[in-house]
C-alpha cells in the first residue's frame, strides 16, 4: 500500500515546493517584503536608506503640490481675463476696425 502512495506523495511534495519557490520569486521580483510563517517581514525596511528615501519623496511631493496650486491660481486668472466682458468687447471693436480699413 505504501509503495502505491509514495509516488503521489513525492509528486505532491515537489508541486508544493515549486509553488513556494514561484511565489517567493514573484514577491521578490515585484518588491514585496519576504514574510515568515506568521506574516512578519523577514527583512523589515527600517534601514537609514529607506527612511531617507521616504523623506526625499515627501519633500518632493510637497513641492509638487505647491507648484500645482500655483498653476491652478494662474489658470484661474487667465480664465477670468478671457471670459471678461470688457476684454471681449475690446476684441469685437478691434475686429470691426479691421473690417473698416480693409
Amino acid at each position: 500500500m505504501f509503495t502505491e502512495l509514495a509516488p503521489m506523495i513525492a509528486v505532491g511534495a515537489i508541486a508544493i515546493t515549486i509553488g513556494w519557490v514561484a511565489t517567493t520569486w514573484m514577491r521578490v521580483k515585484n518588491g514585496y517584503p519576504l514574510e515568515n510563517q506568521w506574516g512578519k517581514s523577514v527583512y523589515p525596511k527600517t534601514d537609514k536608506e529607506a527612511v531617507e528615501r521616504v523623506k526625499l519623496l515627501t519633500n518632493e511631493n510637497a513641492e509638487l503640490r505647491a507648484e500645482l496650486g500655483s498653476v491652478k491660481d494662474r489658470l484661474a486668472n487667465v480664465e477670468r481675463i478671457v471670459t471678461d466682458d470688457s476684454h471681449r468687447l475690446t476684441q469685437e471693436i478691434e475686429q470691426l476696425r479691421d473690417k473698416r480699413t480693409n
